[in-house]
């Protein structure tokens, strides 16, 4: 089939475009590489991708184009071009403690990218849209495990607003088109060739160069740390499941048979002093813990329901942590 990855010089989208081209899919992968972080690991996932690919005798299922999800006719264009089977949108301004201090890159990135992509998807018959979603759309209720189903009525970041934002759009365009799309609620995604300004990259580069680490909340948080590869199989299964009047119940209402969502997460949260003691056990050293307040944004406890998924799919995300944070402090010392 042939596949649109946004965002595929990205964490996600760079392992999931390389996943789809070595099942022998025929690939285009869409980058716009700003410089939110060093744009060179952006450009090192793609070499990875080249020369797996080129091992593998399948280096013409992927190419890489250089374009801005903001450029509405540029986008346009190459939807017409190209006529893409199925699209899978992870392209996005990242980020929930940037979004406070740089709102407009997310009005930008988040909402018009979607926008864009929505058109492109409508006006050339792509058989289903998977875009990225996210655990902040739940906020800081105290309900848990999360669920599908809750009241996602209170965002408290801009990032978190545009996610919920983004399903939004995606359940008007169901309706209204019949567009079969599938909203994806990762929840705090790690691994190796992980972003920079997350806490696995922070707290490990922090610990092997002696330097203190930043510790929120006094420590006193939880989070549902999901391992990429976990990610990654989530993504391509469920991207097969094509949500559509045959297949939901006939009940819902009109539109509603077009649109999903999943949880992905590992189902599993872990206090964030146990994240911090796994990464002293990979790198072998302890850390110089600096314990501040809550930040603005920011929530106490993610936890992922994932039984919508597990039914759709036959799979849920299992990564042990401490494997998951070996593997990354691996490939942090490597890179």
């Amino acid at each position: 089939m042939k596949y649109l990855v946004t965002g595929a010089a990205g964490f996600i989208g760079s392992r999931v475009a390389e996943e789809l081209a070595l099942l022998g899919h025929d690939v285009i992968g869409l980058d716009n590489l700003n410089d939110y972080y060093d744009p060179n690991l952006k450009l090192a996932r793609l070499k990875r991708i080249e020369d797996l690919l080129t091992e593998r005798d399948k280096q013409d299922n992927f190419r890489f184009l250089k374009m801005d999800l903001a450029d509405r006719e540029g986008i346009a264009s190459l939807f017409a071009t190209e006529q893409f089977q199925r699209v899978i949108h992870l392209a996005a301004q990242a980020g929930v403690r940037y979004s406070i201090d740089n709102p407009m890159a997310y009005v930008d990135s988040n909402l018009v990218g979607m926008m864009t992509i929505l058109e492109g998807c409508r006006h050339n018959k792509v058989e289903h849209l998977v875009y990225a979603s996210s655990s902040s759309v739940y906020g800081n209720q105290e309900k848990i495990p999360f669920s599908e189903d809750d009241r996602v009525d209170h965002p408290i970041s801009l990032y978190a607003a545009t996610k919920k934002a983004n399903e939004l759009m995606a359940h008007t365009y169901s309706h209204l088109y019949q567009l079969p799309t599938t909203g994806l609620r990762f929840f705090t995604v790690y691994g190796p060739w992980g972003r920079p300004d997350m806490a696995p990259f922070l707290f490990t580069n922090a610990i092997e160069n002696d330097q203190p680490i930043k510790v929120f909340n006094n420590g006193k948080m939880q989070r549902d740390f999901t391992y990429i590869d976990d990610i990654v199989e989530g993504i391509v299964r469920i991207q097969d499941v094509v949500p559509t009047a045959a297949v939901n119940n006939e009940t819902l209402a009109d539109g509603a048979h077009f649109y999903k969502l999943y949880n992905i997460g590992n189902n599993k949260p872990v206090a964030l002093e146990y994240f911090i003691n796994c990464i002293e056990n990979a790198l072998g050293k302890k850390a110089n813990k600096h314990y501040l307040p809550m930040q603005d944004g920011d929530v106490v406890t993610t936890f992922a329901d994932v039984c919508s998924l597990e039914i759709a799919v036959g799979f849920r995300p299992n990564t042990e942590l401490q494997e998951g944070i070996n593997n990354f402090v691996n490939w942090y010392r490597r890179y």
